[in-house]
């Protein structure tokens, strides 16, 4: 059984890069308040909050999955849900930022429309991986371990191609604002217990 553990523990290392994408919200304090950008921030991290439990919840299942010696069916089943969660909650969290309207920042309304866009990129990434998942050979322990690897590899790209939309949404006087939110705080703080 030990043939996919080394590539589980791969699966699991790319996944903890790639889970926390959205979850750069910690912002860095600031008290240039405004009621207008606050009411945004704050709509935006109240949904963001439920999401990224989501998401932790989603890697969380797959490094426990991945900690076992885990037969090859159990690892294609706890991957394919936990990719499905991943999707739905980058897409719930685009539709929030999409909810929320254009922030009162300068070049607001771009900001906005990038970063709805690539956060419904990332969902769709993450149906893809379920897809790719779904279609593993669980019979053949070597063909499965080969499929995984091609997996992790798909995740790593998905952490690397970055979100830049989401750092420019959350740069200046957003990211100051995001920042004063209780349920931003708690959700960058659960992101980076789990990057951890």
């Amino acid at each position: 059984m030990e043939g996919t553990n080394p590539v589980n523990k791969k699966l699991a290392a790319a996944l903890s890069g790639g889970a926390v994408l959205v979850l750069a919200l910690t912002g860095c304090g600031g008290d240039d308040s405004s009621d207008k950008l606050d009411s945004w921030a704050k709509q935006v991290c109240d949904a963001v909050q439920p999401q990224a439990k989501k998401i932790e919840a989603a890697n969380a299942a797959i490094q426990k999955q991945t900690s076992d010696n885990s037969a090859p069916e159990d690892v294609q089943k706890t991957d394919s849900q936990a990719f499905q969660d991943m999707s739905a909650a980058y897409k719930a969290i685009g539709a929030a930022v999409q909810k929320a309207g254009v922030p009162d920042v300068e070049d607001g309304e771009s900001k906005q429309k990038n970063a709805v866009k690539e956060l419904n990129e990332i969902s769709t990434a993450y149906t893809e991986l379920k897809k790719q998942v779904d279609e593993l050979d669980t019979k053949d322990q070597a063909k499965f371990a080969d499929g995984l690897k091609d997996v992790a590899g798909e995740l790593n790209k998905l952490s690397a191609s970055g979100n830049d939309a989401l750092k420019k949404l959350e740069e200046g006087d957003v990211g100051r604002a995001m920042a004063r939110q209780e349920s931003c705080k708690s959700a960058s703080a659960s992101a980076s217990a789990a990057k951890s």
